[in-house]
């Protein structure tokens, strides 16, 4: 009988070499996946290791795709290191796009760069307010805000395919449910010539490096941090677990919603019912493959777009399913939950207690000892 026993002490480095091996491991399970299919597996792990990243204009759509998958997790690293399961960063992300784009619509031929902050802001204030809606069912209902967020993720989904296809449906769009293309001015900033890369890289390496000083400089992280893994402890410090609710979800919620603005009036430059694109669920992924460090998050955010732009490489280029990208998600997931368990825990082979027998001797002389003992004591 195998059992699970608790290690006295963690070991330091498996402790951050975990990632690395549930990568490795991930990686050899893809090779069989590739093999299984049909599919040469050095051509496979090809595509999605080599491919983003062989080319400059590679590495800038790689970028891309990992900025809003960093944002969103710096979010949700705050409310995972306060005990507060945030499961509707997606949402978020969806709300901040739709208040970002509602911004957008409203620019013309005469609008001045100004509008590219107004639409930042409005997409922070988006992704707090359906964050907020979370932290008040916590707060005075004691709801459980992992259904509370997980739900709002299909009302903000609805809403977005409402507008779309109807208020702010284009005219002249072929009767396609997709708002107008946004204005040039509300486009963001790009960093180099003939890429997609935007601002949004170094909004992104500001937000990590401020969550880093906010987490492991501040008191207010220190409590943040503190109510996460002893409330008790925060109780009697004085820290007050409502207002960590509430940082922890406005936070995670203008994240995802700065990262919504970014992406609507970025690479994509209109309202489509394909804006949410799973952002939100996979940057839990990488928060936890980053272990909830900022630093850590960096590297993991790429490693994640890389199974993003992979994926779609190996279904335009060897025939695959897209779903692909989302079974190499679970997979890193489900091999570092396996490897931290071994990290924490470590297995015993218990053998099964067997009844020894009694023989008939043996019983009466048990039977007769109670009756004797009192005899020999008195003697």
């Amino acid at each position: 009988m195998l059992k699970l026993e608790l290690r006295p002490q963690l070991s330091r480095f498996w402790s951050y070499g975990s990632p690395i091996l549930a990568l490795a491991i991930t990686v050899l399970i893809g090779i069989a996946l590739f093999a299984a299919l049909g599919k040469d597996p050095v051509r496979g792990l090809q595509v999605f290791f080599w491919e983003p990243i062989k080319s400059p204009y590679a590495i800038g759509e790689l970028l891309v795709k990992a900025t809003p998958l960093l944002i969103i997790a710096l979010g949700l690293a705050v409310c995972f290191r306060s005990n507060v399961w945030n499961i509707g960063a997606e949402g978020q992300f969806v709300l901040g796009a739709i208040a970002a784009g509602g911004v957008a619509l409203l620019a013309d031929k005469g609008t001045g760069p100004w509008i590219i902050p107004a639409i930042l802001m409005a997409g922070i204030l988006g992704g707090m307010l359906w964050a907020a809606i979370v932290a008040w069912l916590r707060d005075v209902c004691n709801a459980n805000e992992i259904l509370t967020s997980l739900m709002l993720v299909y009302v903000a989904t609805l809403l977005l395919l409402w507008l779309v296809g109807g208020p702010w449906k284009d005219p002249m769009g072929y009767n396609f449910p997709q708002t107008k293309t946004f204005e040039a001015v509300t486009q963001m900033p790009r960093l180099m010539k003939g890429s997609r890369v935007s601002i949004g890289v170094p909004i992104a390496l500001v937000a990590a490096a401020v969550l880093w000083v906010f987490l492991f400089r501040t008191r207010l992280g220190f409590a943040q941090q503190v109510g996460g893994l002893a409330p008790a402890a925060a109780r009697y410090a004085g820290f007050s677990a409502r207002r960590a609710v509430w940082i922890a979800l406005l936070t995670s919620g203008a994240a995802a919603g700065l990262a919504g603005a970014l992406e609507v009036a970025g690479p994509i430059g209109q309202l489509t019912p394909y804006v949410p694109a799973g952002y939100g669920f996979a940057a839990i992924i990488v928060a936890f493959v980053g272990r909830l460090h900022p630093v850590g998050m960096v590297f993991s955010a790429i490693l994640m777009s890389m199974f993003y732009i992979g994926g779609e490489l190996a279904q335009s280029r060897l025939g695959l399913p897209k779903s692909l990208t989302a079974v190499f998600q679970g997979l890193l997931l489900f091999t570092l939950l396996a490897c931290d368990t071994l990290v924490a825990y470590r297995i015993r082979v218990k053998a099964n207690a067997r009844p020894v027998p009694v023989t008939a001797g043996t019983a009466s002389l048990q039977a007769s000892t109670p009756d004797i003992a009192p005899q020999i004591k008195e003697a």
